[in-house]
């Protein structure tokens, strides 16, 4: 089992983004029980180490909370749910911005492709 993990990137940030994405897509919903570090290490495919690091980083980002004697737990603060979805909104559309700049696209250009592609998912 395992999952597989971009070269190029830490895999205990790759760990912290792919549930930090199931945390704003609602795959994990506010006050649920994650795996333990060992399950959850397992799974993954990596060191439980490695598990705890991100385990403790989610709960510094207030993402998590963790229970005494109970496990981690997401967060139940759903405005903290709410501001971690508008950063990465803001983080992927700079992002973009900066790419499509870089490659000599204008705004308006992108904006409008945008607006059909949308209009193709109706």
């Amino acid at each position: 089992m395992g999952i597989d993990f971009l070269p190029d990137k830490p895999i205990y940030q790759q760990l912290i983004d792919r549930i930090t994405g199931d945390i704003i897509r609602g795959t994990l919903i506010p006050g649920e029980k994650l795996p333990s570090v060992r399950d959850y290490a397992i799974e993954a495919g990596v060191n439980a180490n490695t598990m705890q690091r991100v385990y403790k980083e989610l709960e510094q980002l207030e993402l998590t909370e963790t229970k005494r004697g109970q496990g981690s737990f997401v967060t139940e603060d759903e405005s903290r749910i709410a501001r971690l979805r508008d950063e990465m909104k803001e983080q992927l559309v700079t992002s973009f911005i900066q790419s499509v700049e870089a490659l000599g696209f204008t705004t308006t250009e992108m904006t409008e492709h945008l607006r059909k592609r949308g209009g193709e998912n109706d």
